[in-house]
């Protein structure tokens, strides 16, 4: 059978979570997910806050928490620039517990120094990567 594989880099501005070959990556498309595979048409696509599932050579399923990006897909290689992310068994659940608290609290309080869309976000990233954390 002929290799269907492809390369994935996932990359954030601190370091690259993933770098190698995959059968299949899923991200969350900010109009709905979408699924990559070996000679995918090219594309750039914004993701946002959600799951990323990767299918690597061997068959495993690899899950990654991700907090918005973009991906380019060409000639057999997918870069996804994403703000953060996360692999599902490196997740700090407790981390991300306090973090889903505070943004909880932040939102109850109508305070008019708080920005309320910037603790909806972080409330949406904590619920996501307790939400992956889960899946491991």
């Amino acid at each position: 059978m002929a290799n269907k594989n492809f390369q994935l880099d996932i990359v954030t501005p601190a370091r690259t979570v993933f770098s190698d070959e995959v059968q299949s990556f899923t991200a969350p498309g900010v109009i709905g997910n979408f699924q990559v595979l070996f000679n995918h048409a090219p594309l750039l696509s914004a993701v946002g806050v959600g799951e990323v599932k990767v299918i690597d050579t061997s068959g495993t399923k690899l899950l990654f928490a991700i907090s918005g990006g973009f991906v380019e897909v060409k000639s057999n290689k997918v870069i996804l620039l994403a703000e953060s992310a996360e692999r599902s068994n490196d997740i700090d659940t407790a981390r991300a517990e306090k973090s889903k608290k505070r943004a909880d609290e932040r939102l109850a309080v109508k305070d008019k120094s708080l920005d309320p869309d910037r603790a909806r976000i972080a409330l949406y990233r904590s619920i996501n990567r307790l939400k992956i954390a889960s899946k491991k």
